[in-house]
């Protein structure tokens, strides 16, 4: 099988702060990828070179078997590729569905009429439908996170990033977005998700990947990753000696 994503041998950084060190590996069409590390391990950072947001100083990013990473991030999501940020940042003063319909009229490049079904759709898919009329910058934490959601998938993406969108949420709210999240893989779309919450994580992925210093520590299947000496010590603080 043909992967959606290749990272091969991607390094960036800033000054002599090394924040990815030849980070390598594949996602294939409808999987899903959980990531985990410290902070400061160069998780966001991987984003955003996926994402275009950061370009970076060598090696190469393939999406559908097309190099992308000398592409604009307009580009990238026009081919597929969607975004949430760990901190919210919707047009707070337009409604719930406005935010959707600038991703999907500018994002995925539907016509008016198409992004009004489009969004509806994902809306209700969200649980949002009830407030597509309210104003984004009244929205709760938890809804705002439902809204950073929705806007990605208003791009229509093939390849969906998540960023930290379960953190602050309450463990009931962390379980709605987990069946929402596993809704949006079992159509299909492909998903990366950094996450602090690991038990969400393990509700969802296929594989998982563990950064440290910026390097690739550990991958592989979820449960045999954390079960590892190496992650027990330096990403849950277990001395295993």
């Amino acid at each position: 099988m043909s992967a959606l994503l290749a990272v091969e041998n991607v390094c960036k950084s800033y000054g002599r702060l090394a924040v990815t060190q030849n980070v390598s590996f594949t996602l294939a069409g409808g999987r899903a990828l959980g990531v985990i590390g410290p902070n400061g391990a160069g998780k966001t950072t991987l984003f955003n070179l996926i994402s275009g947001d950061v370009r970076p100083d060598s090696g190469r990013i393939l999406f559908k078997g097309e190099r992308i990473d000398t592409k604009a991030p307009s580009e990238r999501c026009r081919a597929g590729i969607g975004r949430s940020y760990q901190i919210p940042h919707p047009f707070a003063g337009m409604t719930v569905l406005e935010n959707l319909l600038v991703g999907s009229t500018f994002g995925a490049g539907m016509s008016e009429r198409e992004a009004i079904d489009y969004c509806v759709s994902i809306l209700d898919d969200t649980g949002l439908l009830p407030k597509l009329n309210r104003m984004a910058g009244s929205l709760t934490l938890l809804d705002r996170k439902r809204l950073e959601l929705a806007r990605a998938l208003a791009t229509r993406p093939t390849l969906l990033l998540l960023d930290e969108i379960a953190g602050g949420l309450t463990d009931q709210e962390v379980h709605e977005l987990v069946g929402t999240i596993n809704e949006i893989r079992d159509r299909g779309i492909s998903i990366i998700w950094i996450e602090h919450i690991v038990h969400a994580l393990m509700a969802v992925v296929d594989q998982l990947i563990v950064i440290n210093f910026g390097q690739v520590l550990q991958e592989g299947d979820p449960p045999e990753v954390m079960a590892s000496a190496a992650v027990q010590e330096i990403y849950m603080g277990i001395d295993v000696q």
